[in-house]
């Protein structure tokens, strides 16, 4: 009978401690296997992934694309000997860079509008038609995490693929940033590409897309109004882009002809307006004499006028950085009223 028991005993034991065994190993297994994010962090970024692994993934392969480009770009101006030998003439050689830049500028500035419309529109607006918002309303989590989940995770995707974009781009153009004639340094493909400002007007047009959403709490609707948000915005920033910019004026005293009558302005300057200056000091406009038919009638026309010099307004290159910023920030605090709009009006009505 001992016998039996012992046996049995041993057999009980023996049983348990497999099934303790199997139990610890299923356990470690399940561990191994658990995703490193883990709850709410885990939970947005699982419903999202097709969209956030799509974002990173076509910036992996833009970066790339530039960085090849980057490298044809310089062996092209080591071998030409630039910048001891102007671009003006190489004419059709460099044809193909120019071509190259003016495609990845392109797409660079429809980043913000895509990600406004396929991002920030849904992001919110399709739990709110899906009713996945009152499902996550009923747990335990408060409303307030869900929100700062969704919006921290889809903000950080959105600035480490802009801020990448932005710094290879930037980086691909510096050997040929002063020549206007391949990207001018003031307009949209080149101010809004690089620098802070790409990412501001991503996250701008992204937040805003999500307050559309939770405002209209339909996914289609929201898409189509958040593109029309995000093209006026590009269309405003680009008319108030160079008021960002301290304007410099230069005046001369030495007549309107004449080798030194023009004032010089540095290298990649740009020129906003030029006047005629007269001995009182005031401007009239360059046009005054032009219907003169003689180079001696025009002098004489600019004599009765008393025309002594030129004005001219411009904005030096090296503003270009300050105006970057100072845009940058302009935006950054609308994201921020943004966002506080969502967590004051929206979290009440995420049900």
């Amino acid at each position: 009978m001992s016998t039996f028991i012992r046996s049995s005993t041993s057999t009980s034991t023996g049983s348990t401690s497999d099934r303790k065994n199997g139990t610890m190993n299923a356990t470690t297994t399940e561990a191994n296997r658990r995703p490193r994010l883990s709850g709410m962090t885990w939970l947005v970024w699982r419903q999202h992934r097709a969209a956030f692994w799509t974002i990173l993934a076509a910036t992996a392969l833009s970066v790339a694309w530039i960085v090849y480009q980057r490298g044809q770009l310089v062996d092209f101006l080591d071998g030409y000997g630039y910048p001891g030998k102007s671009l003006d003439e190489a004419g059709g050689k460099f044809q193909q860079y120019n071509n190259a830049f003016s495609f990845v500028s392109t797409g660079l500035q429809a980043i913000p509008i895509l990600l406004g419309v396929f991002l920030g529109a849904p992001l919110i607006a399709g739990d709110l038609e899906n009713g996945t918002a009152k499902l996550v309303a009923a747990q335990s989590m408060s409303r307030t995490r869900w929100l700062v989940t969704k919006l921290a995770l889809a903000g950080l995707v959105v600035v480490v693929s802009t801020g990448v974009l932005s710094a290879v781009f930037g980086w691909w153009w510096s050997p040929v940033k002063s020549e206007a004639t391949v990207m001018d340094w003031t307009s949209g493909p080149a101010f809004n590409t690089t620098g802070p400002v790409p990412v501001a007007l991503s996250l701008f047009s992204v937040f805003g897309g999500v307050a559309i959403g939770v405002v209209l709490r339909r996914t289609l609707t929201a898409m189509v109004v958040t593109f029309g948000f995000t093209v006026v915005l590009q269309l405003v920033w680009g008319y108030f882009l160079l008021s960002l910019g301290n304007v410099v004026t230069v005046t001369t005293n030495k007549g309107v002809t004449g080798e030194n009558a023009s004032p010089s302005l540095p290298h990649g300057a740009y020129q906003i307006d030029e006047s005629y200056v007269t001995g009182s000091g005031d401007l009239v406009g360059w046009g005054t004499c032009s219907q003169s038919q003689t180079d001696a009638a025009r002098q004489v026309c600019l004599d009765k006028a008393d025309v002594v010099g030129w004005s001219v307004q411009y904005l030096p290159m090296s503003q270009m950085n300050a105006m970057q910023w100072f845009g940058a920030s302009i935006l950054f605090a609308l994201t921020a009223g943004v966002v506080a709009f969502l967590f004051s009006w929206g979290r009440k009505r995420l049900v």
